[in-house]
């Protein structure tokens, strides 16, 4: 799943190319992946693209049309960027593209989606606040009025497990799957801990493992063209992703823990005090 500093990239790369193009074709593939209907789609044809900014996850096209184009790549989506956009003609329901955006110098791109179950999101909106995910949105931690004192604000009386917390966009914004993990191998912090049980000088190792991770990932991902973002986000893993591997801090083993329709990684010597936490799947079934 793009996060952050993937997000941010996009934007930086899309800035510098279609700030100042006309869009010249919008076309949805995955009716279900737009979610609006007013404006409709076809208001993005021939305004010019203003600005491209991020809000969390969400990427925003701004135009002088007064309409906003805003997405959000979900768990499977992504970006691909054509300097010259193939003349193939599009068919619903038979690709994995979900939106094509050409612009008036033939340059363009489509957001695209792989696996069956389908959340990305397309939103052609008066206003970015019109997006009920962007609405709820929490701080961005990267924003420079984000304090240690911030965070502490925002995890003071929870009774949830921390790793839960960084991953609620209505609390934090930007932050999934990944980089929670390797922000709480940076702080040395269990998945499981209590937000809420947190004292000090936890706090302060977590303040500081979660900005100085996003923002060696930002710089990272800085400069990138879409299609070497993704091999760049897992280059930077030390523990997401790489269950079975030696820990680059400790050399003890990552080991996972695995959920419905995802997992999570961690050090059990780095985080945990080398307890191993259970396997949800394999618990199941030994009951």
């Amino acid at each position: 799943m793009p996060e952050m500093p993937e997000v941010q990239g996009l934007v930086d790369f899309l800035r510098g190319r279609v700030v100042g193009h006309a869009i010249t074709r919008a076309t949805v593939t995955a009716i279900a992946a737009l979610k609006t209907y007013d404006p409709p789609i076809t208001a993005l044809q021939g305004v010019t693209v203003t600005d491209v900014q991020r809000a969390g996850k969400f990427l925003d096209l701004a135009t002088d049309g007064g309409t906003h184009l805003v997405f959000h790549l979900a768990k499977a989506g992504w970006l691909r960027w054509y300097d010259a956009v193939p003349a193939t003609v599009l068919k619903p329901g038979k690709t994995p593209i979900a939106l094509r955006v050409v612009f008036d110098d033939g340059a363009g791109f489509d957001l695209t989606e792989a696996g069956t179950k389908k959340s990305l999101a397309v939103y052609v909106v008066r206003d970015p606040s019109e997006v009920p995910g962007i609405a709820r949105l929490g701080p961005d931690p990267l924003d420079a009025d984000f304090s240690r004192d911030t965070l502490a604000g925002l995890l003071a009386g929870r009774r949830t497990q921390i790793k839960g917390v960084l991953r609620d966009q209505s609390i934090l914004a930007g932050v999934g799957n990944a980089y929670s993990d390797e922000i709480l191998h940076a702080a040395k912090m269990s998945p499981y801990a209590l937000a809420s049980t947190l004292d000090d000088a936890d706090i302060d190792r977590l303040y500081a493992a979660l900005t100085e991770t996003l923002a060696e990932a930002l710089a990272e991902a800085s400069g990138k063209p879409p299609a070497d973002l993704k091999d760049a986000k897992r280059r930077g893993m030390r523990v997401h992703g790489r269950r079975g591997e030696t820990c680059p801090v400790c050399g003890d083993t990552v080991r996972s823990v695995f959920f419905a329709d995802n997992s999570l990684e961690y050090c059990p010597t780095c985080q945990t005090g080398g307890k191993i936490l259970a396997d949800r799947r394999l618990s199941r079934l030994l009951k």
